[in-house]
């Protein structure tokens, strides 16, 4: 072995004459991708917030593993969104409502601010009344009280803006990964059947009407309005400002892994979520109708530590969402009419509706199931806005959408918009 080698694997002398150990140094490659890592992760707790809760936990207690299939479908039309939403913000360097403000007019733009506001409201009406009844089940806080606390907690998350969005997206990543502690601990406590599971990933099946509205919700759960908006507005703190093509081609590379790694997480959480409903309350011969008694009925099914843990991410859930929920509704306000409210006054006008759903005593989950389908039925604007703005050369450049990329685009559009009139068919016809 040659001397340099030797050198090489035992540090090197220094002028005293002793050994200096090699340094641990990190990879630049990762250091790199850290840098990026964020924007997807605050987007995935719209993958995960209590509106997935309540149809999932619906979904698997009435129709057991079978529709974890649609899962699986979400997630995969989720990747190919929000790698839209981020690519679009990558290469115009503005929001997708900023686009739309200069490609449509402003008549049109105040009709898709008005959508999409609809949109955020049956989104905020959701995370609100999450982190409502998590601090509820855990604390046994009577809801009103409950309401104003949590209304307290989004109020101070929010705050931490002022110190950057990268400290914002640290206290999302965290409470993801509470989130997702909490359903490893409940599905290491179920004990599903994993053969079913694995069966009813890839093969789809809709027993009845009411299982389509479930389905459609799932979807409205999963896939996101809002925050399609908001991924293209996150990117731009890592754009560099310059207009060079490759830069943009290593942006949109770190953000496709970032997409993939957060993505990817919300599907195990909200596969995990089925999973347990099935294996626990369907196993049971239950159906659970309220958040409250999924809380209660774990606890003597699978102990104390399958409650709390459910409190816990339904808590983690509804908190972070809801400052997600309204960092979107600042960009949709913004971007679409250039319409600037104050962070307080909007969270104080969003909460409003869900305080009166509590005092009036309408059964949350309820209310969050519905919300999930009325959002399914708004998810088709803002994804006919993309594919209009990214197949065109002239705003995206060489990022525009091949023939492909917008057929796929277009199938999905159309999948969602069939699903949501077979919703409404069943429902006239009274058979869902």
């Amino acid at each position: 072995m040659e001397e340099g080698a030797v050198q090489a694997g035992l540090g090197s002398l220094n002028t005293a004459g002793t050994i200096k150990k090699p340094s641990l140094r990190v990879p630049n490659k990762f250091l790199q991708l850290l840098k990026y890592l964020g924007p997807a992760f605050v987007v995935s707790v719209a993958y995960i917030d209590p509106g997935n809760f309540a149809t999932n936990i619906s979904g698997g207690s009435k129709f057991n593993y079978t529709l974890i299939w649609v899962i699986l479908a979400s997630n995969l039309m989720a990747i190919f969104l929000q790698t839209m939403s981020a690519k679009v913000g990558i290469a115009t360097g503005h929001s997708l409502p900023e686009m739309c403000a200069k490609v449509f007019s402003r008549r049109v733009n105040v009709l898709f601010w008005i959508v999409a506001e609809l949109g955020a409201m049956a989104t905020d009406l959701a995370e609100f009344l999450g982190g409502t009844l998590g601090l509820n089940l855990l604390f046994g806080i009577p809801m009103p009280v409950a309401g104003l606390l949590t209304g307290l907690l989004t109020y101070l998350i929010c705050a931490m803006e002022r110190y950057g969005q990268k400290a914002v997206e640290i206290i999302i990543t965290v409470l993801v990964a509470v989130i997702s502690v909490a359903y490893l601990t409940e599905i290491f406590l179920a004990k599903p059947d994993w053969a079913q599971v694995g069966i009813h990933t890839f093969v789809p099946s809709l027993p009845n009407g009411e299982a389509v509205t479930i389905a459609v919700g799932m979807l409205g759960a999963t896939v996101m309005p809002h925050v399609i908006y908001l991924h293209s507005q996150l990117v731009q703190c890592r754009c560099g400002g310059g207009d060079c093509g490759r830069e943009k081609r290593h942006h949109l590379k770190m953000e496709k892994i970032d997409i993939a790694i957060a993505m990817n997480i919300a599907f195990f959480v909200n596969a995990g979520m089925v999973v347990v409903s099935a294996a626990v309350f369907f196993r049971s011969g239950m159906v659970v109708e309220t958040m409250q008694e999924a809380h209660k009925s774990l606890e003597p099914l699978l102990g104390p530590l399958s409650s709390g843990a459910f409190g816990v991410a339904l808590l983690a859930s509804g908190l972070s969402s809801s400052a997600v929920g309204t960092m979107a509704g600042q960009t949709i306000m913004k971007g679409f009419i250039n319409l600037s409210i104050p962070v307080n006054l909007r969270r104080l006008i969003t909460m409003l509706p869900a305080l009166i759903i509590i005092i009036l005593g309408v059964n949350p989950m309820n209310v969050l199931v519905l919300s999930q389908v009325a959002l399914s039925f708004i998810l088709p604007v803002p994804i006919i806005q993309m594919l209009s703005i990214a197949k065109r050369r002239d705003l995206m450049g060489e990022f525009a959408n091949t023939t492909r990329v917008r057929i796929l685009g277009m199938g999905i559009a159309a999948v969602i918009i069939a699903l949501n009139a077979v919703l409404l068919y069943l429902t006239f016809a009274g058979l869902s």
